[in-house]
């Protein structure tokens, strides 16, 4: 992924986030930002490894002398990980917002619900 690209996506999420967070109060909106910008840099981050994920596959051959295993591509390990955070951060992010406000968009709260259903 190119550095325009990449930073093109970091700004969108920011922007995104901080669009659905205004109705934070101040105090909580400069800690919100920090979170915020972390989000931006894991959304792009997501978005690159899923193209690394499906151009190697999910399975990788690793050799180990006259013989290679399979075993989970290492992109896969980074992904789940890093999948696991960003709805992690975002739910905290949610819970900064006023309960009278609290509206998630769509996509959003299908990701979050569908996060939260997997067993892994």
């Amino acid at each position: 992924m190119e550095e325009t690209e990449r930073n093109k996506i970091i700004d969108n999420e920011i922007r995104r986030l901080s669009d659905i967070l205004k109705e934070v109060d101040s105090k909580k909106r400069r800690t919100a930002k920090g979170l915020i910008e972390e989000c931006g840099f894991m959304k792009a981050t997501l978005i690159e490894l899923k193209g690394i994920i499906a151009e190697s596959g999910v399975i990788n051959e690793m050799p180990q002398g006259e013989y290679s295993i399979l075993r989970e591509h290492p992109a896969l390990k980074s992904y789940n990980a890093t999948i696991q955070r960003y709805t992690t951060v975002i739910d905290k992010l949610m819970g900064l917002l006023p309960k009278d406000a609290q509206k998630p968009d769509d996509d959003l709260s299908s990701l979050v619900g569908f996060l939260n259903e997997r067993d892994d």
